[in-house]
C-alpha cells in the first residue's frame, strides 16, 4: 500500500509556519490567522494572513483587532487587495541553489552573537535602530526553536548578510550586497532534507520556483 505524500504548502501557509515560532501570540478568526508580537519590527510576525477561504467581510474585524492590540492593521495576502496598495510585495516559493562566485563566505554564527546579527539583519532592511529590540526578541524566540540556525554572510571581513533557518525555511534574511544573497540560501539550502522555501523582494534577481506573489497591506 502506498501512502501519499502531504501536499507542498501554500505560500501564506509557508510564511505562517515558519513566522508562528517567532510570534508571541496567534488568533485565528473565520479562516484568517493573526500573529502578533509586541516590540518586533518583523512583518510576518504581525500580520493577519488571509488564507484560502477568508471573506474580506473579516477586514473590518481584523482591523479592530489590531487597534485594539496598539498594532498596525497588516495583512498579508496572495495578490494586492483591491483598492490597497501594498507596503511590501514578495515572490514566495522553493529556491533552487544556483553557481556563485566563492568571494562571499557563509557561516553559521551562535546565538551568542544574536547582537551581531540582529545588527546586519535590521541594517539590511533599512531599520537599524531595530537592531536592538529585534535581537531581544528573536534570541526569546529561538530558546523555544533549538533547531534553527542563524547564518551570516561576509567578504573581506566584512559582514554582508544575514538569514534565519528553520522548518526548512529562510524567509528572514536581508542581504547589504546582492553578491550575498545566492550565497546565503545556498547555504540554507544545504541544510535542508527538501525544498527550501523562502521570500524574495521583486528586485531581487533571484528566482523560485512555483512563485506567488504575496502583498503585506495596511489596512486603511
Amino acid at each position: 500500500m502506498s501512502v501519499s505524500a502531504h501536499p507542498p504548502p501554500t505560500a501564506l501557509e509557508s510564511l505562517l509556519a515558519y513566522y508562528e515560532p517567532l510570534s508571541t501570540l496567534r488568533r485565528d478568526f473565520r479562516g484568517a490567522a493573526t500573529l502578533h508580537t509586541p516590540g518586533s519590527p518583523v512583518l510576518g510576525a504581525n500580520a493577519s494572513y488571509l488564507l484560502a477561504g477568508t471573506s474580506p467581510d473579516v477586514l473590518p474585524l481584523l482591523k479592530v483587532w489590531h487597534q485594539a492590540h496598539d498594532a498596525p492593521p497588516l495583512v498579508a495576502s496572495l495578490g494586492e487587495l483591491p483598492g490597497h496598495r501594498p507596503e511590501q510585495t514578495l515572490r514566495v516559493g522553493e529556491y533552487q541553489p544556483v553557481p556563485e562566485s566563492g568571494i562571499v563566505v557563509v557561516e553559521q554564527l551562535s546565538r551568542l552573537h544574536m547582537a551581531r546579527f540582529a545588527a546586519v539583519l535590521a541594517e539590511a532592511h533599512g531599520v537599524p535602530e531595530w537592531a536592538l529590540p529585534l535581537g531581544k526578541v528573536l534570541a526569546a524566540s529561538l530558546e523555544r526553536m533549538p533547531a534553527a540556525v542563524l547564518l551570516l554572510a561576509y567578504a573581506g571581513g566584512e559582514e554582508l548578510g544575514a538569514l534565519l533557518w528553520h522548518q526548512g525555511g529562510a524567509h528572514l534574511w536581508g542581504s547589504l550586497d546582492p553578491a550575498a544573497d545566492a550565497p546565503l540560501l545556498n547555504a540554507a539550502a544545504e541544510l535542508n532534507t527538501g525544498p527550501l522555501w523562502t521570500s524574495l523582494l521583486d528586485s531581487s534577481p533571484l528566482s523560485v520556483n512555483a512563485a506567488a506573489e504575496v502583498c503585506f497591506t495596511l489596512l486603511n
